[in-house]
């Protein structure tokens, strides 16, 4: 590799999974190059079985589905495999640090392997375009209206750079939406069946269900009755305010949300 000095391998690569919590996901797809300090190259490919449902707002994303990887090797399966492809290596990736290098390790974790991954150097490319090319309001300022965004960190100062920025951001890119509604769903599209806006409650089967933690997939109803401590922890704990005021309607009220058209 131009500019590197590899003193030893480097493994870069990259996951599909069945979503994005190391602890209760699983890996889909594992695809890896690992460069040798001459330079040479050599890649691999594994598509596995989870062992568990691939949600279909996940599909949607990666495309797999649990049919396509049905009759496929689980990573158990393949662990030794994949942990020889990685031995000794460096490990580089693109949001590794935070995703990929977790994911893989909680996966051999699982099968009762130690990956080791903090003890091995990482090079994450996000790491470095974020260093380099810098995200911050003073930058995109910069950017997109050609000033120095000399009041910083002053309330009335970054509210105007703001403006100047999203009024700078819609002439520059005439295929962004032209109302604020079509530009919100442009941004972050919101699934029908999130109940809150990070769809930490979620409808599922027509019932309004907890998508998150211990209680993943259990009806908020049964809970109203059954487990009413859990709901309050929600009210009283640190989650966001549509989450909270749904759980609190409900516990004090008896009263849910109206389903979403269709369901």
């Amino acid at each position: 590799m131009p500019r590197l000095k590899l003193e030893k391998p480097l493994v870069v690569f990259d996951i599909e999974s069945t979503g994005t919590s190391p602890r209760r996901d699983r890996i889909i797809e594992l695809a890896a190059i690992r460069v040798a300090p001459d330079g040479t190259e050599e890649s691999r490919c594994w598509l596995l079985n989870p062992t568990i449902h691939i949600p279909e707002e996940t599909t949607a994303i990666h495309k797999i589905a649990d049919e396509d990887v049905k009759d496929c090797p689980t990573f158990a399966d393949k662990a030794a495999e994949i942990f020889e492809f990685f031995r000794d290596a460096a490990l580089s990736g693109y949001n590794a640090d935070r995703f990929d290098i977790p994911m893989l390790e909680e996966e051999f974790a699982r099968v009762g392997m130690n990956f080791g991954a903090a003890a091995r150097p990482h090079i994450d490319v996000q790491r470095i375009y974020h260093k380099k090319e810098p995200r911050d309001l003073s930058a995109a300022l910069k950017y997109y209206c050609g000033r120095e965004h000399t009041g910083a960190h002053g309330a009335e100062a970054d509210t105007r750079a703001t403006l100047d920025i999203l009024k700078a951001q819609l002439e520059r890119y005439d295929d962004l939406p032209d109302s604020v509604a079509a530009l919100d769903e442009y941004l972050a599209p919101h699934d029908p069946l999130n109940a809150d806006r990070n769809g930490m409650l979620r409808w599922k089967d027509g019932e309004l269900t907890i998508n998150f933690g211990k209680k993943k997939g259990e009806k908020l109803k049964d809970l109203m009755f059954n487990e009413p401590k859990y709901l309050k922890w929600i009210v009283g704990g640190d989650f966001d305010s549509d989450v909270r005021m749904i759980v609190k309607d409900a516990l004090e009220n008896g009263r849910l949300p109206p389903k979403p058209a269709g369901i």
